[in-house]
C-alpha cells in the first residue's frame, strides 16, 4: 500500500513538473491566423459565395440543379459551411451533404464544373494558392457524399 502511494505521488509530481516545462512556442501574434482570417472573415466569404452561387447560376453544365433552389438560403448555408470549415466562428445548420445531394445523379463532370466555378471565383478575388488549396482540401472530402455516379 505504502510502495502504491509513492508510486503515485511520484507519477503526480512527475506529471505536475512536465505541465510546468517550457516548450519553445511562437508569440501569439506571429503564430499563423487561422484560414477564416486569411479569407477576410465573414464579409469577405460573403461576396465569395456571391460571386460563386452567380458563376454556377450561369454554368449550363449545372445550373440545373439549382432551377428550384432558396437562392438566399444557399447562399447562408454555403457562408456559414465555408466559415466553419475554415475555422470561422460560424455554425452550418443545414442538412448534411450525402442527404441533400441524394438521387441527384451529380457525375464527376458536374462536381468538377462546380469546383471549377469555385476556383475561378477564387481566382477573381486573388485568394492566394496556399488558402486556396488549403479551403479546397476542406471541402473536398465532400466529393464522396456529393456524387452518386
Amino acid at each position: 500500500m505504502k510502495v502504491r502511494r509513492i508510486l503515485v505521488v511520484a507519477a503526480l509530481g512527475m506529471a505536475l513538473l512536465a505541465g510546468c516545462a517550457t516548450t519553445e512556442q511562437k508569440p501569439m501574434a506571429a503564430q499563423e491566423k487561422s484560414l477564416y482570417e486569411r479569407l477576410g472573415g465573414k464579409a469577405a466569404i460573403t461576396a465569395v459565395v456571391d460571386d460563386f452561387v452567380g458563376r454556377v447560376a450561369a454554368d449550363n453544365r449545372i445550373n440545373s440543379f439549382f432551377a428550384t433552389t432558396d437562392i438566399p438560403r444557399l447562399k447562408m448555408n454555403l457562408v456559414n459551411q465555408i466559415c466553419e470549415a475554415s475555422g470561422g466562428p460560424c455554425k452550418y445548420t443545414g442538412q448534411d451533404m450525402k442527404t441533400t445531394h441524394r438521387g441527384m445523379g451529380i457525375t464527376n463532370a458536374q462536381f468538377d464544373a462546380l469546383v471549377g466555378d469555385l476556383v475561378a471565383t477564387l481566382d477573381e478575388f486573388k485568394i492566394a494558392e496556399k488558402e486556396k488549396n488549403e479551403l479546397l482540401s476542406v471541402l473536398g472530402p465532400m466529393r464522396k457524399d456529393i456524387m452518386e455516379r
